[in-house]
């Protein structure tokens, strides 16, 4: 081989390997490039789903807040006093049936009772809450 045939091939080879080294490097930056705006747009959609349905559920627990107060709302003060003499009632029903030897029934009269005061303290702590 003559000095210009060594100096086409290593100028071949040479230029072979800066060529390949663009095509490389280009190549790489697109792939991030498209990698990164793949895993953005991927990751917004899964995050806006998300808010989308945690959205959701906030609306339907703030609707069942609502309907709670409008509910209290529409008591009146006379029904706390109700539900208090039902408790009472219901406690003299659970004694009487502890007396006739009727557990299940005294049972079930004093879970009655409990709920029915739990009911009258729910309405109390609004009251005292719209009072102060």
């Amino acid at each position: 081989m003559t000095a210009i045939q060594i100096c086409a091939l290593i100028s071949i080879a040479t230029a072979a390997g800066i060529l390949y080294w663009i095509g490389y490097r280009g190549g790489l930056a697109d792939g991030r490039a498209e990698g990164y705006e793949k895993g953005h747009t991927e990751g917004y959609d899964h995050g806006f789903e998300q808010a989308y349905t945690e959205c959701d559920q906030t609306i339907a627990l703030a609707k069942r807040r609502r309907e709670q107060v409008v509910q209290l709302l529409r008591r009146q003060p006379q029904d706390r006093l109700t539900l208090l003499s039902i408790a009472e009632t219901l406690k003299l029903a659970a004694v009487t049936f502890k007396a006739v030897n009727s557990e299940t029934h005294a049972v079930q009269a004093l879970a009655l009772r409990e709920k029915a005061l739990s009911m009258a303290g729910a309405m109390d702590l609004f009251e005292q809450g719209d009072a102060a």
